[in-house]
């Protein structure tokens, strides 16, 4: 059943074929290369974990990691926040250390991918949102910002009133925030007057993290109309879609015309950046056709987004899949 699953997964199956080809002898190598390059005492000054930080419900938690601007960029901050949405397999450092399918892919732990965002934004605060279930401890499930299945497809649903993915991420950054003792926290609720002078967000999504973008599309139009939280979504400054893919048979990209004609007229930044191993696998060729049309449409709606296809000429990988979270 497992390798059924893992077939129709594409990920999963290339990541235990490694598995199976790499000797422990090597993984130990890749898990004291990577630890020592992620885990270094001057990065772990920086690096903070909170655990079970709450969304708007009490019983909807994530853990969150923290990287904080250099200390020469402090001043440059200024309230301005990235959050990353990963992919499956990653994990925390010592969780993945324990998987055969992580321990090979440590060099892209939550820790590392942290240090990557931080280079990649060096004057922000860089916040790392662990999926809140990791079925068979590889596959990210989202279920606090949107409905999805045990293996983390998506199903998504309009704008609510008091749930939903803006709901949960205002509300986690809130507490996030107070939990780390930052000057001039974001308010979990309220209109303009709730959000801290100079705030800004960018929110980046890395393949299985994608869907959380994805639903905060489908209820932008809802968003934009509620004084409570329009003032929020009007300091989403980016949006990066990196290398988006989950294991449902479509809706790997939002095309709905409507939402994406929401989106093109919010101001925010859009960002598209795909490899072969996601847009150009005959197998689940409906992501790449998805891809297109999101393109596309929100051309046509008058928005630019930026785009490109990384490792081109390169034979699709599940290496240059992770490599995109360096190369964008």
């Amino acid at each position: 059943m497992l390798a059924e699953r893992a077939a129709v997964l594409g990920l999963t199956l290339i990541t235990a074929a490694k598995a199976m080809t790499t000797s422990p002898s090597e993984l130990r190598g890749l898990h004291a290369s990577a630890s020592r390059d992620a885990l270094s005492g001057t990065s772990l000054q920086k690096l903070q974990r909170l655990p079970a930080v709450p969304g708007n419900l009490p019983n909807r938690v994530n853990d969150l990691l923290l990287l904080r601007p250099d200390p020469e960029e402090q001043e440059k901050s200024n309230n301005r926040h990235v959050v990353f949405f990963h992919g499956d397999i990653q994990n925390f450092q010592e969780e993945m250390a324990l998987q055969p399918e992580g321990a090979q892919w440590l060099s892209w732990s939550l820790e590392q991918v942290a240090f990557t965002l931080g280079h990649r934004f060096p004057d922000r605060h860089v916040w790392v949102v662990r999926a809140s279930r990791m079925y068979l401890h590889k596959f990210s499930c989202y279920q606090n910002f949107v409905e999805s299945n045990m293996f983390g497809a998506p199903e998504h649903s309009p704008y609510s009133a008091d749930s939903g993915a803006f709901h949960h991420l205002r509300a986690l950054l809130s507490h996030g925030m107070v939990r780390a003792s930052l000057p001039d926290p974001l308010k979990p609720q309220g209109g303009a007057d709730s959000i801290p002078s100079g705030f800004s967000l960018t929110l980046v999504g890395f393949s299985k993290g994608c869907v959380v973008l994805n639903q905060m599309v489908y209820e932008l139009p809802g968003a934009r109309a509620d004084p409570q939280m329009s003032p929020f979504v009007k300091h989403i400054s980016d949006m990066f879609w990196l290398d988006g893919g989950h294991p449902g048979g479509s809706e790997t990209w939002v095309t709905d015309k409507q939402v994406l004609k929401e989106l093109a007229a919010s101001g925010v930044s859009i960002h598209a950046h795909v490899t072969p191993y996601e847009v150009c696998d005959p197998m689940r060729a409906w992501v790449g056709r998805e891809h297109g049309h999101f393109i596309k449409t929100l051309e046509e709606f008058g928005a630019c987004p930026s785009k490109k296809l990384h490792f081109k000429d390169e034979p699709p990988s599940i290496e240059n899949h992770f490599r995109v979270i360096q190369e964008f």
